[in-house]
């Protein structure tokens, strides 16, 4: 069996090292053969970097390095090109003076190690001369590529006024790519969520989404045919260890924790990394979630409390879903972008698109729910579990007082700082609470009479619940 490459992004380390590589080359080609400036929208983990680098080897010239995939045998002559890369995961952004700082500190040092010299500035007139310098340099046109171009933006999504700071300095920044058009061979941009107002799609108005493209739908991830053509031996293999000889399918076990995401409603994805690290560890766990909590998604929640309980299987238009803006937070098109909803079916209507989503799998649903809880609360993650289960055991032994009193145990915990006057605060704790636990429950039902808070159903027995809110 082939080695698992376990967070390495490094294309030609995974060939030269032998690792496992699902091959992508098929979906390079058609990009670097069709348009020649585009955007991908993917959550993180997902194998945008190692696609990046991967088309930036593609640029490189060195054709036996793909020796065995698709586009090996292709058409493609493989010439050579300067290969501009960055990386804004890596940028400070604690404020816009601190991440101008960071990225220009970072041109500087990309123009030492090409041995170019750009001078001072600010950082995009430093990026058009660095890739004017390269132009220049190589006598070839340069290839871009920018990975995580919205995490400085992200980092701040919940302060406005630094958050659009930020936003003014990459304005300016992408808006020089336009005016390189003869100097540019390629460019690439990547990312987890789509900013309606910043300047790649204002200023940079040529970009070509393929976010939700027909053609690019597995450009990352691992299709079916992937999952068993690349890891069915170590999935046999795992089968017969000791702690997996009792799953009677441990491939749909898989598949439920990790497989499900989908950007066109037909065919569906598994989460990279979270089957690499499975395959690796030999144990059902949240990967994913775990390599970073998505702090700014849970400020949001805690903002707007009420917004998670509407997120069972919702419903939203085109326009919505292909941006968000960042002084008018919706999210549902932030958790699909992120990666916390997905897409179910795709509905053809005269007003056109509209998007059913849901949450993709266990992986997702158990740690989102829990660290939800747990921000809502101001728990920590322990005390959290803790609760769950008391009230797992409790509604096990069908002993509703034991439950109640651990519910009010819980909500008496809670910071006084915390305290909401609304009744939907508290609902989407009861409900989080209830997702946690796997229950079917249903929040401010209406019904002839009025509305009814939760409807809790379990087994032969249905649950009618009120809450009441004092000060």
């Amino acid at each position: 069996m082939k080695k698992l490459p376990i967070g390495i992004q490094t294309f030609r380390n995974i060939i030269e090292d032998d690792y496992v590589y699902v091959d992508k080359t098929k979906y390079i080609y058609d990009l670097i053969c069709g348009a020649k400036y585009y955007f991908l929208s993917r959550p993180r983990r997902f194998g945008k970097s190692l696609l990046l680098d991967t088309i930036g080897e593609a640029f490189g010239g060195d054709k036996e390095l793909f020796r065995g995939l698709w586009i090996y045998d292709s058409d493609y002559e493989f010439p050579k090109h300067p290969v501009l890369k960055l990386d804004m995961s890596g940028m400070s952004s604690k404020t816009s003076d601190a991440f101008e700082s960071s990225l220009t500190g970072e041109l500087v040092h990309i123009a030492s190690k090409e041995n170019v010299d750009i001078r001072g500035g600010v950082s995009q007139d430093l990026f058009k001369r660095l890739i004017e310098s390269l132009f220049t340099k190589y006598g070839q046109k340069v290839v871009v590529l920018i990975d995580e171009y919205d995490k400085p933006i992200l980092d701040q999504i919940t302060d406005i006024e630094k958050a659009d700071a930020i936003r003014e300095v990459l304005r300016g920044f992408y808006g020089i790519l336009k005016s390189m058009d003869p100097y540019l061979r390629f460019t690439l941009l990547t990312g987890v969520s789509k900013f309606a107002k910043t300047s790649i799609f204002s200023v940079l108005n040529n970009l070509t989404d393929i976010t939700m493209s027909k053609k690019y739908p597995n450009i990352c991830g691992v299709t079916m045919e992937d999952f068993y053509k690349y890891f069915g031996s170590h999935i046999e293999y795992l089968s017969a260890q000791e702690g997996f000889e009792h799953y009677e399918d441990l491939h749909d076990e898989i598949l439920s924790w990790y497989d499900g995401y989908s950007w066109d409603g037909k065919t569906r994805v598994i989460n990279p990394f979270s089957l690499l690290s499975f395959l690796e560890q030999e144990r059902f766990h949240g990967f994913w979630y775990a390599t970073g909590s998505p702090r700014f998604l849970l400020d949001l929640i805690k903002q707007k409390p009420e917004s998670y309980m509407n997120l069972r299987n919702p419903v939203i238009s085109e326009d919505l879903l292909d941006s968000i803006e960042i002084d008018k937070i919706i999210i549902e098109p932030l958790l699909f972008q992120t990666g916390y909803l997905t897409v179910r079916e795709i509905r053809q209507t005269p007003d056109g698109l509209l998007y059913a989503l849901r949450i993709p799998n266990n992986e997702v649903k158990r740690a989102f729910n829990l660290h939800v809880l747990s921000a809502l609360t101001e728990n920590d993650d322990m005390q959290t579990w803790r609760m769950r289960e008391d009230i797992r055991t409790a509604l096990r032994e069908g002993d509703l007082q034991k439950m109640l009193d651990v519910l009010r145990g819980f909500f008496a915990s809670i910071p006084y700082s915390l305290h909401i006057d609304q009744e939907a605060y508290y609902h989407s704790i009861f409900y989080t609470i209830m997702s946690l636990l796997g229950f079917d429950t249903d929040v401010e039902v209406s019904v002839s009479m009025g509305r009814i808070d939760a409807v809790l159903e379990l087994g032969d027995k249905a649950y009618v619940m009120e809450f009441k809110y004092k000060k």
